[in-house]
């Protein structure tokens, strides 16, 4: 493709867009329990991959002096200057415009603001300060990872009930785990570019036992979606099975002695793991919660 399109196309970080449309999918699926109707399906993805590429884009603008140090980013659009700050916030502008647009068209307000919040969750307030100043900053950063499913999930359902508060639990502790997995795998990244995240401000060990304890915790709220009457045995099996092994693989980091092999490992299973989890809460749904299950937010 041309040069100009194949930068815009990949400052929006396509790769991101395409996992956090898989979870946007799993929580719409899992709301609409078998009443899928396609032209909201259609424009809810499209509205939340947009603003998705919308905080990626402005996330490569705050990140471009840093994205220089680290071997893994060094190679960005905005890192390599291949694309002024003027075009690149425009661009991130449109998309966000554009996205919150057929949102609110589409679907309602309640997945408008879940949208929104995860975006100024990730650029505002973790982009723009947590990641540069906080050693924990991942844990606020991690409630943007659960705005996708959310919203997929609200723009069916209008309500914030009990299976909206468990998506927000599953995906939020999923996230942990799994950046501290990456900061593992590009330790020397983290550390050359001066980003306090856990594994490097505290050790590797460490964040070993911050990683099984945050699995421990996702093993615990995976299953809640079954015994919320959400999904079916099946889902419940497939959220044991994988909660299981990434914490047996999460304890093997004690007895290795190549911790970035390890990290890497642990990293490609996480992302096994959502999908997994996605794709099972889309197909394994129960019937309907009753009213009275649900809490009272309607916008």
């Amino acid at each position: 493709m041309p040069e100009v399109i194949k930068n815009y196309f990949f400052v929006a970080k396509p790769g991101i867009i395409l996992g956090n449309l898989i979870s946007a999918m799993g929580g719409f699926f899992l709301a609409s329990r078998g009443r899928i109707d396609l032209a909201v399906l259609l424009w809810a993805v499209t509205g939340i991959s947009l603003v998705v590429a919308s905080g990626c884009v402005l996330n490569n603008c705050v990140d471009r002096h840093m994205d220089r140090m680290m071997s893994r980013t060094r190679d960005r659009v905005l890192a390599k200057g291949l694309m002024s700050l003027k075009a690149a916030v425009l661009y991130a502008s449109l998309l966000g415009v554009a996205g919150t647009t057929v949102l609110w068209a589409a679907t309602n307000r309640l997945s408008v603001a879940v949208v929104l919040t995860g975006l100024a969750i990730y650029v505002g307030v973790y982009t723009l300060y947590l990641k540069r100043r906080c050693v924990y900053g991942t844990l606020i950063g991690s409630l943007a990872g659960a705005a996708p499913p959310l919203a997929g999930y609200c723009a069916v359902t209008n309500h914030f009930d009990m299976g909206a508060v468990i998506l927000l639990g599953i995906f939020s502790l999923w996230q942990i785990p799994h950046s501290y997995a990456i900061a593992v795998f590009r330790f020397k990244d983290y550390r050359a570019a001066a980003i306090p995240v856990l594994p490097v401000k505290q050790g590797v060990r460490t964040a070993r036992r911050h990683i099984i304890g945050f699995i421990l915790a996702f093993l615990a709220a995976a299953p809640l979606l079954t015994f919320g009457g959400y999904t079916g045995n099946s889902y419940l099996a497939a959220a044991v099975a994988v909660g299981l092994s990434w914490l047996y693989m999460a304890w093997a980091g004690f007895r290795t002695s190549d911790d970035r092999a390890w990290g890497k490992r642990l990293f490609v299973f996480s992302i096994l793991s959502i999908i997994v989890l996605s794709v099972m809460m889309s197909v394994d749904f129960t019937t309907p919660v009753p009213p009275h299950m649900l809490l009272t937010y309607a916008p």
